[in-house]
């Protein structure tokens, strides 16, 4: 998979053996298209907020704590659906409290280009984003 956020391409796995429901729904998706913006309550990440689309999937391999390159899908609940992906250090959260995500997919290159987009999106705003095969 690829993921593209504001023109630079990352390379990306899904994480089939962890969470092969949320892996099987979202490839049904994509191409996925979006806008990542700077989280708020979490510390060094971006998310896709995705307000009531319901994926229709419970919780699988869900975390609180993703490590840089982990690509994450809140389902819905207490807070919106939302996709996450850390690019530095995570304690996933919203005003609500602490969130976990299903981590479905891991981004596998280039993660200083990575952490350098999201530092980008804090200070600049909002930016494209593409999931494709």
């Amino acid at each position: 998979m690829i993921i593209e956020i504001d023109g630079h391409q990352f390379d990306a796995i899904f994480e089939e053996s962890k969470s092969p429901k949320t892996c099987e729904i979202f490839r049904r998706e994509m191409p996925f298209e979006g806008e990542i913006v700077h989280v708020r309550w979490s510390g060094e990440g971006v998310w896709i907020p995705l307000g009531d689309k319901d994926f229709s999937v419970e919780y699988e391999d869900a975390t609180s704590y993703p490590a840089p390159g982990h690509v994450l899908l809140y389902p819905k609940g207490k807070s919106e659906t939302e996709i996450l992906i850390a690019y530095g250090c995570v304690q996933f959260a919203s005003k609500a409290g602490t969130l976990a995500g299903n981590h479905f997919a891991t981004i596998t290159s280039d993660l200083e280009k990575l952490r350098e987009s999201g530092v980008s999106t804090l200070w600049e705003g909002k930016k494209s984003i593409v999931f494709k095969l």
